[in-house]
């Protein structure tokens, strides 16, 4: 089977983590989705000057042959203009990917287009389907779709979203969760299978002393919006105020984004800073995550809304608890009180009474064992892989 892979987010030269996620995804099919030759096409606006209008990077020396496009951000300055000579670059890339992996196969066609978010990829998957009779399959990540943000879309985006879903072959959201908000939308699809992300189980591990584990752990992008890091600072803080003999209460926080600088701001302002209550640990690499992750007591995700949070799954496959907010996917990941703990999301008393309970645990509280073995079962790449093998099989008869 040919895979063609289109996703809206991958890693690229301007971010190596930006779609990480479904970079994982394309790598568990490459290697556990049975007899599966992969390809991958993205395109995606330059962060920076280029030499032309569009440049490619092919990068066909790994699992996975990647043919990478970037077109300039302001073709001729002109904003109206541009952004219509950004749609036709983005399709003439999709154009000569196409061409370039059907001349890694020999001439062949793609079996399955599979998409990865919406909305560009899925509508250059459809024509493919209406051209060439191509099957399409549907993956869907983004949070865009969820309650709290679905009415930005407008009526279009939202029509056009459930009428995707509706004509690919397979719908795979990675969370129930989302599955019912675009169904919500219109988007039933009598083939849809939940297929979650994915976790390097091998780099996520726990530790080999479990008793050395101190303090709390928060690993996400800055944007405010959405994670509620204000929240957990505030409530850090007043723990420190009511509690100050608690045991571990340290809070590491990891990652970047545009929020970064006014968070420094206000934990300074709570006086977290001074006294090594918080420390910000800046952008990581995944074995730097996985190394806090086996150090920490818990992780903290007080999100606002979620969809399945990768960093719950790889605490998960590290046999770490976590305290996280019932938004979205998250409940699927945390079922049962040994897993972790669920809070309401915007309630800082509820956090505050969930971490306390965490830090003050007694041994054998939340199953390590436990964890491990559901992420292994569940996200892993052998796991994650065969589930989407099977999608492609029943889509091909075979």
């Amino acid at each position: 089977m040919r895979v063609l892979h289109l996703p809206k987010w991958y890693p690229h030269r301007y971010d190596d983590q930006d779609g990480d996620f479904v970079a994982r995804h394309v790598l568990a099919v490459a290697a556990h989705g049975g007899p599966v030759a992969s390809a991958v096409v993205f395109a995606t606006v330059a962060r920076g000057p280029l030499r032309a209008l569009l440049v490619e990077e092919a990068d066909i020396g790994g699992p996975v042959p990647v043919w990478r496009y970037y077109y300039r951000a302001r073709p001729t300055g002109w904003p109206p203009l541009d952004k219509l000579l950004k749609l036709c670059l983005w399709l003439l890339a999709q154009q000569r990917g196409l061409r370039a992996a059907q001349r890694h196969w020999a001439g062949a066609r793609p079996s399955v287009v599979h998409t990865h978010v919406l909305f560009r990829p899925a509508v250059w998957a459809w024509w493919l389907r209406w051209r060439h009779g191509i099957p399409y399959v549907l993956t869907e990540h983004w949070t865009a779709f969820q309650p709290a943000n679905v009415g930005r879309l407008g009526r279009l985006k939202r029509w056009l979203a459930g009428g995707l879903v509706r004509q690919a072959a397979a719908f795979t959201p990675v969370s129930a969760d989302l599955g019912q908000a675009l169904a919500a939308l219109g988007g039933v699809n009598a083939h849809t299978t939940i297929i979650p992300n994915v976790v390097d189980t091998t780099l996520f591990c726990p530790p080999d002393a479990p008793r050395g584990r101190h303090g709390l752990l928060h690993v996400a992008a800055f944007n405010e919006q959405a994670k509620n890091l204000s929240g957990l600072l505030r409530t850090v803080a007043q723990l420190r105020r009511e509690q100050p003999s608690l045991p571990g209460l340290r809070l590491r926080i990891a990652g970047y984004g545009p929020a970064e600088a006014a968070l420094h701001h206000l934990a300074n302002e709570l006086g977290l800073l001074t006294d090594g209550t918080v420390t910000f640990l800046g952008k990581l690499a995944p074995a730097q995550v996985a190394a806090e992750m086996r150090q920490a007591t818990c992780l903290v995700l007080f999100s606002n809304y979620e969809n399945l949070p990768c960093v719950l799954i790889e605490a998960q496959a590290s046999g770490l608890p976590a305290v996280a907010t019932r938004v979205g996917g998250v409940p699927e990941l945390l079922p049962e009180p040994s897993l972790g703990q669920l809070v309401p999301p915007g309630n800082e008393a509820a956090l505050a009474c969930a971490l306390r309970e965490v830090l003050t645990a007694p041994p054998g509280r939340f199953d390590a064992a436990r964890l491990r073995a559901r992420a292994v079962a569940f996200y892993s790449y052998p796991a994650v892989g065969r589930a989407f093998g099977a999608v492609y099989a029943r889509i091909l008869g075979q």
